[in-house]
């Protein structure tokens, strides 16, 4: 695992030390003289919520971290986070009151594509940073976007990587996809079309579901019929553990591949026995690998958050967001600017993180990040695997 870091990664870095007395910046929003103000909008409550909260406590936690050594040139990180319920609509309100109201220096942990798609062109047009959205969205990596900054590989990463794998470990070639219907699960089915084509094939048969239902039945129906030897899912935990309930019900056992932005342990947990051999695939390096020192220090700021939080991939996702935020504002300096922030991820970019070199923004497209695949085992833990 350790010798793929540099790829899953799409990166952070923070060096603590000693730094001059900060001045406020009157100049900036978001930035007085001992706090930077970031703000979040994602699902904290409702039928996705495990995705939302997931990604800020894991942002509190590399905050609470930073803090605690005396924050970033004298300033503390701060986070308001506001539940937008994973709806476009609410999305968009939330985002203005934090950009408007809030004053908010930048977005951070932002949780789905729909969403994702109202609010970044909101955060553009007034050049506010879009750190770690919790989505592989291909648009996000628009040049048009230069605000927004991915750590995360795309979901025709993810998709390249499920069908490499289903196609060359295990030589299925009849393989069918659940997805969700809107820009989140439109987004899967092309990439996951074009690795097919790749290869000469086509997709066995296609299932869709309503965003925020559980309503898979007529989807179930659909792919039952076709028999395929593997079902690729993009959608979040909720709907995608009832397909695979109902599947285990009707003695229905194809190979499951679940995409990262399911929620991997939301998606253990609810399926109970029926999880095991459910393979997800994931864009965070493990989160039980304390060999990894970034690892070790993410289960240990999370203690420190909270002794009762339990590590998971997307509050990993969080953590990195937040140190990957803390390392830009380090280079910055102790007059940050949001333009001076984006300028460094985008142009410097590169940081040397415990002997490993990794990049981020601009420069993470000559080392983009990675993709592994995980498998849900009896007990509802995981195991990352190199192959099926």
């Amino acid at each position: 695992m350790r010798s793929s870091i540099v790829s899953i990664l799409a990166a952070f870095a923070l060096a603590f030390g000693a730094s001059p007395p900060p001045r406020a910046s009157a100049d900036e929003v978001g930035v007085s003289a001992d706090t930077i103000l970031f703000g979040q909008a994602a699902a904290l409550g409702g039928p996705s919520s495990a995705l939302g909260q997931g990604m800020r406590q894991g942002i509190l936690a590399a905050f609470a971290e930073i803090n605690a050594k005396g924050g970033v040139h004298g300033r503390r990180l701060e986070l308001i986070s506001r539940d937008d319920g994973y709806d476009p609509d609410r999305s968009v309100m939330a985002t203005v009151k934090l950009i408007e109201e809030d004053k908010v220096f930048a977005l951070i942990g932002a949780v789905g594509t729909p969403t994702s798609i109202a609010t970044v062109p909101i955060a553009a047009e007034k050049n506010v940073p879009f750190i770690g959205p919790f989505t592989g969205a291909e648009f996000l990596r628009a040049s048009e976007f230069q605000n927004v900054v991915n750590i995360r590989a795309s979901y025709s990463a993810e998709a390249e990587a499920w069908i490499k794998h289903l196609t060359e470990d295990l030589h299925l070639k009849d393989i069918a996809i659940f997805y969700q219907d809107d820009s989140f699960g439109r987004d899967g089915l092309a990439g996951v079309k074009a690795a097919l084509a790749r290869r000469g094939l086509e997709l066995a048969a296609e299932g869709t579901f309503e965003r925020n239902t559980r309503a898979v039945g007529a989807a179930f129906k659909s792919i039952r019929r076709a028999e395929p030897q593997a079902v690729v899912m993009v959608g979040t935990y909720g709907p995608c553990a009832e397909f695979i309930k109902l599947a285990r019900r009707s003695r229905f056992n194809p190979t499951f591949v679940a995409i990262s932005f399911v929620g991997a342990t939301a998606l253990a947990r609810e399926l109970g026995p029926d999880g095991s051999g459910v393979v997800v695939s994931e864009v965070v390096p493990f989160p039980w690998n304390t060999h990894l020192k970034l690892v070790a220090d993410y289960q240990a700021a999370e203690k420190a958050l909270d002794p009762s939080l339990t590590p998971d991939f997307v509050s990993l996702e969080g953590y990195l967001s937040g140190r990957l935020a803390a390392a830009a504002l380090e280079r910055a300096g102790p007059n940050p600017t949001r333009a001076e922030m984006l300028r460094i991820i985008n142009e410097v970019g590169r940081f040397d993180i415990g002997g490993d070199i990794v990049a981020f923004g601009n420069s993470a497209h000559d080392q983009p990040p990675g993709v592994f695949l995980t498998v849900i085992q009896p007990d509802g833990s995981f195991k990352a695997v190199d192959k099926l």
